[in-house]
């Protein structure tokens, strides 16, 4: 890419120049201890803690990892310990002390570890004057509910020593070949590391069982590599399946479930989760001088009058941009924490916290304030970049939940549209800043799980491990730390850190829950979200006539994947249906079909008039996005996700004259500033469509292209495309 002058920047702009990499970075991320808080908690039944058994994996308390009910054990990488991980806990809820830390491998429960803290704490404080000598991990410890008791003071846990990453053993010559192949499936989030790592072990000369190795790489979105692997991977040809699943997040392991061919994990790197902002706004909300709690964060997103109370009314509400929990880390997480404000214990949650109807009431407020569900955060970060360029990204969005590797790839230029390109550009103008809650936050473990598979060799399976050894080497530590990771020792590249503004320790309080509660959050997601107030869209023209298989056309198979996206939508959905094309006398057809009502209301006649419909006539595309748009902005609902979903085979092509593209985009510019903005998620189907017109119309109502110009691939894309409803 040609150099160009970097442009004038604000204040709070990272300087960095593209040629040398130099920066300047004036301001600090936001973090700071936590503050101790009472808090009522509601009641639960009196089960007591979970077993520890029933967690998905536990980070190792000594030397020997514990054998989770999954049949899985935490093996370190190199053989050194492992640390705290997103949903790795020994079944009580309590976040997971470092192998190595003074009382790591004290069986004592934890409700009852932390009264011994609480006790601790309170002499400390007698003595002291002050909350100051109190560590951060004891403060995340300490609850209201185990106030009551006292205990003599514990011995204050010491930080485990650091780990020494051995040197590679690479062979002294390669083996024979035909090279033995590994192919690792990474997600989206954590690919470019993955990536990373497997060139520098190819780099190297490898001998493994008298044979050369070869890794490569392939991605999917965890979710979905999570129920590949619960069906081993079934759905990929013989050749393709993987060796190595390598996932940003151990939690997936749950949701692949005990009969997943999985073999012991191993740890590769760590990124938190956190609430990103772009600088103005967290200086204007006053968030970089004081780090809020989660319950603050859903407080402030939840308040219409948050920026007008900032000074900033030009900013409209607070839009709180998420992944859908069922596909990505960072949703999850998010869920997670939201579970634990509506609880009052964050970092505690319990099954029975996700399954009392008063707790899910209060989730499902704070999810009000999320403006819609992605499946990747790169989504939302190329939204806000685009919103930046035609004049800030605060248009679009005020936060986002994200992992820190992703606010490093946005401070330093790189944006997606659809997760699987990347585009290397300018810094923004206001660089996104990470805000550490108070109270703690999830860290995403990124694990290399070997598959046992029966397509997977002896050789492969040696060559696999050998793959994973190379992650835990100085060598391979330092690919992690240099594509924005945290290594096993959770240290950032220095470089990394000044780019993202990181903290270089992270979060000061690591939250875990349990499978159990996990795998609870992500099915009671269906009934906490945020509802949605959607269109489908279909263009009807007689193009969609054109065959795709020998019993199948266009038209039935979108038929078919439309179909089969209603089971998405659920109770308090509002779902319509209209599909256009052009008469000759120049008239549009056939419109609305089904009203946009309550799914249980209208599901039957949506299904009807689907099945009825047929081909005909010209594509009047700009006269019926207008046109919709206008209808559905009409019926716009603030604690609904408002949108159009817009399928279409073709280019606009009329025999009469109508709506323009200026006049279109018109339109949709102006419901946004009306405070009625619909989202268009358009859907290019077939080689004929205009995928340029189509990104064009999602791009400015702040939604997302997909990509089905393989039409047998629409049921997968259009599955995709309702999870950010």
């Amino acid at each position: 890419m040609p150099e160009t002058p970097l442009p004038p920047r604000r204040s709070t702009h990272i300087e960095f120049d593209p040629a040398t990499g130099d920066t300047t970075v004036p301001a600090k991320p936001i973090t700071h201890e936590p503050q101790l808080r009472p808090r009522p908690r509601p009641q639960v039944p009196a089960s007591g803690p979970l077993p520890r058994s029933a967690a998905v994996g536990t980070a190792a308390r000594s030397s020997e990892a514990e054998e989770p009910a999954t049949g899985l054990r935490t093996r370190p990488a190199s053989g050194v310990p492992t640390r705290p991980m997103l949903q790795v806990d020994g079944g009580d809820g309590g976040a997971t002390p470092p192998a190595g830390a003074a009382g790591a491998a004290d069986a004592t429960p934890a409700k009852r570890r932390r009264t011994v803290l609480i006790a601790m704490v309170a002499v400390i404080t007698v003595l002291l004057g002050s909350l100051a000598a109190v560590t951060a991990g004891i403060a995340s410890s300490m609850s209201d509910k185990a106030a009551e008791a006292a205990a003599p003071p514990a011995a204050v846990a010491k930080e485990p020593a650091p780990i020494e990453f051995p040197k590679d053993t690479p062979a002294a010559a390669a083996g024979a070949g035909p090279c033995t192949s590994v192919r690792v499936l990474s997600s989206f989030e954590n690919a470019e590391m993955v990536e990373n790592l497997a060139k520098a072990y190819n780099e190297k000369p490898r001998d493994v069982d008298g044979s050369c190795v070869t890794v490569t790489t392939s991605k999917s979105k965890s979710g979905v590599a999570a129920e590949d692997a619960a069906a081993s991977f079934s759905r990929f040809a013989a050749d393709q399946r993987p060796t190595v699943w390598l996932p940003d997040s151990s939690m997936w392991l749950a949701d692949a479930g005990d009969a997943a061919p999985v073999g012991e994990r191993t740890l590769v790197a760590f990124s938190d989760v956190v609430p990103a902002m772009p600088h103005s706004l967290a200086d204007a909300i006053g968030w970089s001088d004081k780090a809020p709690t989660w319950a603050e964060i859903f407080q402030a997103a939840g308040d219409p009058d948050v920026w007008v109370d900032a000074g900033h009314p030009e900013w409209g509400t607070f839009k709180l941009g998420k992944t859908s929990p069922l596909v990505a880390t960072s949703g999850a997480a998010a869920m997670l924490a939201s579970y634990g404000v509506a609880a009052d214990d964050v970092g505690e949650v319990t099954t029975e916290d996700i399954a009392d109807p008063t707790v899910r009431r209060k989730v499902h407020d704070q999810e009000l304030a999320t403006s819609h569900y992605m499946a990747t955060p790169e989504h939302f970060l190329w939204h806000a970049r685009q919103a930046e360029g035609k004049g800030s990204s605060a248009d679009f969005l005020s936060a986002v939940i994200v992992d820190e590797k992703s606010i490093w790839d946005y401070n330093r230029g790189i944006s997606s549209r659809d997760g699987v390109t990347r585009a290397v550009g300018q810094p923004p103008v206001d660089p996104l800043v990470p805000v550490y809650p108070a109270d703690g936050a999830y860290s995403a473990d990124n694990p290399a799980i070997p598959l046992t598979g029966d397509w997977v060799d002896a050789k492969q399976q040696s060559a696999a491990a050998d793959f994973i050894r190379f992650t835990g080497t100085e060598e391979g530590q330092t690919v992690v730390r240099e594509a924005g990771y945290r290594d096993l020792n959770r240290e950032l590249d220095d470089h990394v850190a000044q780019i993202a503004q990181l903290d270089k320790k992270g979060t000061k309080t690591q939250l875990s829950t349990s499978a159990e509660v996990l795998l609870a959050a992500q099915a009671a997601f269906p009934e906490v979200r945020k509802r949605a107030n959607v269109l489908f869209l279909l263009d009807v023209s007689g193009s969609m006539d054109e065959p795709v298989t020998a019993t199948d056309t266009r038209l039935t198979l979108a038929k078919k994947a439309v179909g089969a996206a209603l089971d998405h939508f659920t109770e308090g959905d509002d779902v319509g249906l209209a599909a256009f094309a052009q008469n000759p006398d120049g008239k549009l057809v056939p419109g609305q079909l089904a009203p946009v009502a309550d799914i249980r209301q209208t599901k039957k006649k949506f299904v009807s008039q689907l099945d009825s419909i047929t081909s005909m006539g010209d594509t009047p595309l700009y006269e019926a996005v207008d046109t919709f748009a206008k209808k559905q902005a009409a019926s716009w609902a603030s604690d609904h996700i408002n949108a159009i979903v817009l399928l279409s085979d073709g280019e606009n092509d009329t025999n009469h004259d109508t709506t323009t593209a200026a006049q279109m985009l018109k339109t949709l510019e102006g419901l946004h500033h009306d405070n009625t903005p619909v989202l268009i998620f358009t859907l290019a189907y077939g080689k004929d469509a205009d995928v340029q017109a189509l990104k064009d119309i999602s791009g400015a109502t702040g939604a997302h292209y997909y990509d089905a110009t393989d039409p047998t691939q629409l049921k997968e894309v259009l599955g995709d495309l309702v999870t950010s409803f």
